[in-house]
């Protein structure tokens, strides 16, 4: 038996108030593929005014943006980083958020890496897992940055 207590999200009032937070979101695993779902729901966040850095080794651009190949070479502070890979990158991912004192990461629907997001958590940042962005903001946060001013 784990000595380990499982992973357990961020109640929706803490997840509302720090997507409110967020301007710049580094998206881990984007593809340049329109009908993909990383695609899709990061041009609905940068429709909502989100600022994405896609991050994709052997793309030079995605979404009108320059495109970067992992988190060490990200051209400034991003303020979320929103994962779109297999649970079993999500440790290799991890590792970097704690290295850059990343302060949020959003691991997507269907992506479950307990032991690695208990270790993100513990090391100070914010985390969700298993739970998809663009329902949570429309969804819970009524698609709104509600306090903030826009982007």
């Amino acid at each position: 038996m784990s000595s380990n207590p499982p992973f357990s999200n961020p109640d929706a009032a803490s997840l509302c108030r720090e997507l409110a937070a967020v301007r710049v979101m580094a998206v881990v695993g984007l593809s340049p593929d329109e009908t993909r779902p990383s695609h899709r729901i990061a041009r609905a966040m940068q429709r909502h005014g989100f600022r994405i850095v896609p991050v994709r080794p052997r793309s030079d651009s995605i979404l009108g943006e320059r495109a970067v190949a992992g988190l060490r070479d990200l051209p400034g502070p991003v303020d979320l980083v929103n994962v779109f890979r297999q649970g079993s990158a999500i440790d290799d991912i991890v590792d970097d958020c704690l290295a850059l004192a990343l302060p949020r990461l959003w691991i997507q629907e269907g992506i479950v890496n307990s032991p690695a997001a208990c270790r993100a958590a513990a090391g100070g940042i914010w985390t969700v897992m298993d739970r998809c962005i663009l329902r949570d903001f429309n969804g819970l946060c009524g698609g709104s940055r509600a306090g903030s001013a826009a982007p």
